[in-house]
Order: C-alpha cells, then structure tokens, then sequence
C-alpha cells in the first residue's frame, strides 16, 4: 500500500514569516523615533537641572538681566540671547539673497559645463569645519573690514538720523557685523545647495509652458518655479537660520566676546555660543557653572522656537497650496 503524499502549505509559511519580519521592521524604526525624542527630551531636562541653581537665584528674570559678574555671582542672558539673535539675523539677511541666486544660476541660467565645477564647489564649502572659517575671519576678513570698510561705514552711515547708531563705533573689525558675515558666508553652502535640488524639482514643461508664452526667465522664476517649490524653500532657509543659531568657533573668533549690550554692528558683543566655548573652563563656582549651563538650556529653547515657527509656515504655506 503506498503512502499518499500530502502537498506542504508553503505560502501559510511565507505569510507568517512576511507578517513577523513586518512587525520587527515597524517595532525597529518605531524604537528609533522613540530614541530621538527621548534623548531630545533628556538633552532638555539635564540642562535644565544643570541650570537649576542660576534659575533659582534669578528665576525667569534671568532671561532679561544684562549682568554677568564672575566676581560678584550676578548672571543674566540678555546679551548672549541679544547677540546670538541679531548676528543670526544679519547672517540670513545677507545669505539667502546671495543663495537664492546661485541657487537660480546653477538650475536656470549656468551652461551645463558649469554647473558640475560649482555645484562641486559648493558642497566643498559646506564641509569646511566651522574654526576654519572663525580663523579665516579673525586674520583675513577682520583687518580687511576693520581697514577699509568700518572706517567708510562709521563716517557716511554712522550720522543718518534713526539708523545711525547701528553704523556707528570703532572700527575694531571685531564685531556682531563681522560675525554675522562669517555666519552667512558658512550657510550659504547649506541653504544654496537645498534651494538647487529643490529647485530642480520643478517639472520642465512647467517652465517651458511658461517659456512659450512669451515669460522671460524672471518671471518664471518668480511665477512658476517660487510657486511651486516655495514650502521646501522657506524649510531650508530655516535650516540654514538653526545651523547660524547654534554655531560656535567660527563666531567665537570674530565677534569679540564682550559682554556689553550695544546696538552698534561694529561694537563686539556675545552669544550663547561664545559665553560658554569661552567661559566653561574657567568657571570656579557651582553658581558659574550653573549659568553657563541655564544659557545652554535658553539656547535649546531659542532654537526650538525658532524651527516651531518654522514648522507652523510651512503648514499654513501647505494649508494655502491645498496639500492639507
């Protein structure tokens, strides 16, 4: 009597096996965005804690107060916050203007020889280390302005009524200007080379409808490729405005480190940054330490308020396309 042979299920099988691998895989990449905001959130209260000391002694006032006194123990963030702010302002001011063109050169006018040699430039700037850049600025750019351009500047601009008393000051070269030049020449790597690929995004018979039409390259600029591409544009200028908020060497080295409130740009100032890459080793008190580390924590909240507000254009610009 011979034995029957029964068929074996092998798709059962293979559906069991596809069904666990599904769970591990979502279990896997669901542990790692439980990571980033637990260290997120870890990063925020162990700086919190660490500032707990400046925070009791001088609660939110701490940051308003403009003293910082070592010898005395009397601490505040104003003008680290000051500085960090206006110095990333400047730098924004100056680089995506400067962006938006290279951006627009190297998808809409550069001849397709040149596009590679300066798109390869580009991506080379953005990964020069930032104490680079800090040094090229105090032994190159800090003369050059402190000898040619600040002189110029605090004699023409320095006495126009209103504005006058942001041109005005020693021409040192040391300064929030100076740092906020540095800044914007190291961003706009990053916020240029986000606009390009974006930009690229944009489908050519959209631009060769435009071009029929009689438009010129402006307007297709400002009419059809904006337009579209507008959400990922405005994101990768904040991205830019985070990488400027947080930087450190590179200011550390130009923007003079005096801890003075002035609205002069020629005048040096502080940052966040800078107070603590320059003071962290010499702090001698638990007190000291503590505000040093508060002004780290006011940092991370400076930045996360920023890319917030970044977040919520970016959904009131997705909102007003239709995508939501």
């Amino acid at each position: 009597m011979n034995a029957t042979t029964l068929p074996i299920d092998t798709s059962s099988r293979s559906d069991a096996a596809d069904s666990r691998a599904d769970r591990g895989f979502r279990w896997l990449v669901t542990a790692a965005g439980v990571f980033v905001l637990v260290s997120l959130g870890a990063a925020a209260l162990s700086m919190l804690w660490g500032g707990r000391l400046a925070f009791d002694k001088f609660g939110i006032a701490f940051l308003w107060r403009d003293a910082w006194n070592p010898v005395l123990q009397d601490f505040g963030a104003l003008v680290p916050i000051y500085g960090t702010l206006v110095t990333a302002l400047i730098a924004m001011v100056v680089a995506v203007p400067v962006s938006f063109g290279i951006a627009m050169f190297l998808t809409e006018i550069a001849p397709r020889w040149l596009r590679g040699p300066v798109g390869a430039a580009i991506e080379l700037l953005a990964g020069i280390p930032s104490i680079i850049y800090g040094m090229w600025g105090l032994f190159v750019l800090v003369p050059f302005l402190g000898q040619h351009v600040y002189p110029w500047v605090d004699a023409h601009l320095g006495g126009i009524p209103g504005v006058g008393a942001l041109f005005s000051g020693p021409p040192l070269g040391l300064g929030m200007g100076t740092a906020g030049l540095v800044l914007a020449i190291m961003v706009i790597p990053f916020i240029s080379s986000v606009m390009r690929e974006v930009f690229l995004t944009v489908p050519t018979r959209l631009k060769e409808s435009a071009y029929a039409l009689g438009a010129t390259t402006t307007e297709v600029v400002w009419d059809v490729v904006l337009p579209y591409t507008r959400s990922a544009v405005v994101g990768g200028v904040f991205l830019g405005l985070g990488r400027a908020l947080g930087e450190t060497m590179a200011v550390t080295f130009v923007l003079g480190n005096a801890h003075r409130l002035t609205v002069s740009l020629l005048e040096p100032g502080n940052s966040i940054a800078a107070t603590i890459a320059n003071e962290f080793a010499e702090a001698d008190s638990p007190m000291y330490l503590s505000s040093l580390i508060a002004l780290g924590f006011v940092l991370f909240l400076v930045t996360f308020v920023v890319l917030a507000i970044a977040r919520l254009m970016l959904r009131r610009l997705s909102r007003r396309e239709g995508n939501l």
